[in-house]
């Protein structure tokens, strides 16, 4: 799996592609967490090249939404999703602890 890195004032984004399963979401994270380790707490994940999120997929970017939440430093967001993914969130009851936005400008601004 493959990452790009913009960081902007108040945010990282990470762009991906493909899809987010139990062999690449441990890439995921672990990706994540090295934003983290170096103090960036309010990443945006821009998915519109990612085709698929399974269960696993979630669990991970779950793990991260709470340890950038921890202590109010920041925020996981979404941005870009297919509806079949953004409908798979919906079902696995996790939409509410994420911010979705449809497109990048808006969720770099709303940091």
């Amino acid at each position: 799996m493959d990452f790009k890195i913009t960081e902007y004032k108040r945010s990282t984004v990470l762009t991906t592609s493909g899809r987010v399963d139990s062999y690449t979401a441990p890439e995921l994270e672990e990706a994540l967490n090295q934003l983290i380790e170096k103090g960036q707490y309010n990443i945006i994940i821009d998915m519109q090249d990612v085709s698929f999120v399974s269960s696993a997929g979630w669990w991970a970017l779950i793990r991260v939404q709470k340890e950038v939440k921890k202590n109010n430093r920041g925020e996981l967001i979404l941005v870009n999703m297919d509806e079949r993914i953004h409908e798979s969130m919906d079902l696995v009851g996790i939409a509410p602890h994420f911010t979705v936005y449809d497109n990048l400008i808006d969720a770099v601004g709303s940091v």
